[in-house]
């Protein structure tokens, strides 16, 4: 539906690494902002002190004060997969300090909007409560934290988040992207914000002489909230969810996880962090978009295999019924887009979809589908119960959606209602009566800011793989160098290859088997290919932009390629 383009990186500068690595394996990295052979180097020892974090001794006098006096407390997160593991983050680390009145809020997506709202501030008044955390929220709830003060209740706020002009007035601010913070990790996650907070709170427990529990057993949680959240895999992150990825594949981690990798049918002792976010994390966020994140925060809060089992089991039909959804509306998305094409045989540089029987919690990933299908930034558009247009931005490398938003309330400020966000992704409410003067004005925006170059996807590849590299050894070695995520990408490879076998599997994934360099096979597969064109018989050779894994299939490991992007040549 877009064009594509393949490009090979230049060739990197490569630091004295260790020699017994191949230089291909030594340019990948470079190319990752490798400088240093200790970056490779992921434990703990190597994590930034929380005492870097801005604002965080007072936070955990706060809270240490509250344990100690036994005061109520209420943490109040999020409805999406961050918000809930720091949510149960928070909670089970407190309970194992001792906190016996302690409560937690997360907002209903549909009832009560995002974040510490004065409504969530009246529900945890009711509670009784003394003190609000806010986690993976708060920096941007200005009228609900100033709701709680003027209650009579102290807020301490935790949040990684880009704050706005002027801060909450909070009684306590963590968050690294806050100004005057020199914590390194300006895209460390909410999880990961929450755990820091507890590691000041536990130091200043263990000075008291009071009950301060290892933190290494809540690993887990850090790093299925920190993939989830698709936040930079920089030094600290990828510490943090190597590490958690080692609790849990040693058997090490909450009976929710296990419960959850086990209605995913994954191997906790093969998880890689793409399982992280495709699997588990999807299960916890379907919860907060079709129902109450309630459901995923008791299943990682549960003690006992069997209660996180049944939890773990309700999250994979809410999960199943999303799906349902999802590929309703993408549907129609598809339909709206290729009318779009036909009529103006090309598409406008940004897409505005609405439908109004879309629902309210899948335009996000809506939005996101097509904005990969169409390489353009795509605004879905869903009603609310209260008849106003609630929208959900997906966007394009080199175009900050959130900025764009702002331009376009600057032009025109009597359209938005409210809108939030970061480059990648943003919300934002409007009345339907604006919706179409919304799309001219953000279309013409878009108009001046993109260009042609950037609306042609790139794919970038670390070249071509050769006989030896198509080994078992080699894949097991780019394993080892993990977690690969957001902004330290898997290894991606291109090449030519003949083309032995071809069928579909699945419906509308093609099985192939190819024939590469040194007339070696591998067994190839590609994700929902399009059915117009595949599979094709006449085609006997292809070009690939390609993932190399392993597969591990009735006791039998083997090297597959996951095809994601493939051209007939002849």
């Amino acid at each position: 539906m877009t064009e594509v383009l393949i490009k090979r990186y230049a060739a990197a500068q490569v630091p004295q690494f260790d020699p017994t690595l191949p230089l291909l394996v030594q340019q990948i990295l470079a190319r990752r902002g490798i400088e240093r052979p200790e970056q490779l180097d992921l434990t703990t020892k190597r994590l930034p002190h929380f005492s870097l974090l801005k604002g965080i001794e007072v936070a955990a006098a706060i809270v240490v004060e509250a344990l100690r006096t036994d005061r109520v407390i209420c943490v109040c997160g999020d409805f999406d997969a961050d918000g809930a593991t720091s949510t149960a983050l928070m909670v089970s680390v407190l309970r194992a300090m001792g906190a016996r009145q302690l409560h937690y809020i997360v907002p209903n997506r549909f009832a009560d909007g995002y974040g510490l709202s004065p409504a969530v501030v009246a529900q945890a008044l009711q509670l009784g409560s003394e003190l609000i955390i806010t986690v993976d929220s708060g920096i941007s709830c200005h009228a609900g934290v100033t709701a709680a003060v003027q209650a009579g209740l102290t807020v301490v706020v935790t949040d990684h988040h880009l704050p706005g002009a002027e801060l909450p007035p909070a009684h306590a601010i963590v968050n690294p992207n806050q100004p005057g913070c020199e914590f390194p990790s300006k895209s460390i996650a909410g999880v990961g914000v929450a755990f820091y907070l507890l590691l000041a709170i536990r130091q200043q427990l263990r000075e008291r002489e009071l009950a301060a529990p290892n933190l290494a057993q809540w690993l887990d949680l850090v790093a299925l909230g920190t993939v989830a959240d698709v936040v930079k895999f920089d030094d600290v992150n990828r510490i943090l969810v190597q590490q958690g990825l080692q609790r849990i594949r040693s058997g090490y981690c909450r009976p929710g996880i296990q419960a959850l990798l086990q209605v995913a049918g994954r191997d906790p002792q093969r998880l890689q962090a793409i399982d992280l976010g495709f699997s588990l994390g999807p299960r916890i966020n379907a919860a907060g978009r079709l129902d109450d994140m309630a459901t995923g925060i008791e299943c990682l809060l549960a003690s006992e295999l069997s209660e996180a089992l049944e939890l773990a089991q309700q999250l994979d039909d809410f999960n199943r019924e999303r799906r349902t959804i999802e590929t309703s509306m993408r549907e129609s998305a598809q339909h709206y887009v290729a009318e779009l094409q036909r009529n103006l045989h090309d598409l406008p540089p940004i897409l505005v979809l609405h439908q109004a029987d879309w629902h309210q919690g899948v335009v996000g990933l809506v939005a996101g589908r097509m904005k990969e299908q169409v390489h353009r930034p795509v605004i879905a558009f869903a009603q609310a119960d209260d008849g106003s247009l609630k929208g959900s931005a997906r966007s394009i490398p080199g175009l900050h959606i959130r900025d764009l938003l702002e331009r376009v309330n600057s032009l025109h400020p009597q359209l938005i209602e409210r809108f939030g966000g970061h480059a990648m992704a943003a919300g934002l409410t409007l009345a339907p009566e604006h919706l179409d003067e919304f799309t001219r004005a953000v279309t013409a925006v878009a108009e001046q800011w993109l260009s042609a170059e950037q609306l042609t996807q790139t794919m970038w590849s670390d070249g071509e793989l050769d006989a030896s590299t198509l080994q078992q050894p080699f894949v097991e070695l780019l394993e080892r160098l993990g977690p690969w995520g957001q902004g330290f990408a898997e290894p991606r490879f291109d090449g030519e290859f003949k083309l032995l076998q071809q069928r579909l599997v699945g419906e509308k994934h093609l099985k192939l088997v190819l024939e590469g360099p040194d007339r070696v096979t591998v067994d190839a597969i590609a994700f929902n290919v399009d059915l117009a064109v595949w599979p094709d018989p006449s085609v006997q050779r292809i070009h690939a932009l390609y993932l190399v894994q392993l597969n591990h299939f009735r006791g039998r490991t083997s090297v597959q390629l996951q095809l994601e992007h493939l051209v007939a040549l002849r």
